[in-house]
């Protein structure tokens, strides 16, 4: 009679373990840019946030008011992921500006660096680069 030892060698443990590593890898390199892209929310919503707050300074001001005047002169994004800025004051126009902070300056979508966004209104026209960066 032959006895049937069950049980795993360790050769087939190494393999699946290889495996299983390998599969995680590319999981983190998939996962980390939808991250980064998740975080750009952040600074977007940011951004709106600010350009609405800009408006109503306006309504009640001659100019476009400064990040004191207007945000408070709080320098971060809500999350954290961004360093926020306004530049360019005055009656007719504003910039906004986010910097990404962190990992978050490994952000990019479609080839485009997506570390610096900018919401700017000049004379009744709002652009906002980089445009690959913004929702459509």
């Amino acid at each position: 009679m032959i006895k049937l030892k069950n049980g795993f060698t360790l050769i087939e443990l190494m393999i699946t373990c290889t495996i299983i590593g390998i599969l995680i890898l590319i999981a983190i390199t998939l996962y980390t840019p939808q991250v980064r892209k998740g975080r750009r929310s952040d600074g977007l919503n940011t951004l709106f946030a600010m350009s609405l707050a800009e408006e109503r300074y306006r309504s009640n001001n001659t100019t476009y008011g400064t990040l004191a005047q207007v945000w408070g002169g709080v320098t971060t994004s809500t999350g954290g992921y961004y360093t926020l800025s306004i530049s360019n004051v005055s009656a007719t126009a504003y910039t906004l500006t986010a910097v990404a902070q962190g990992d978050q300056t490994n952000d990019s979508d479609s080839g485009t660096n997506c570390t610096t966004l900018t919401l700017s209104l000049s004379a009744g026209t709002i652009s906002k680069t980089p445009t690959n960066c913004w929702p459509s």
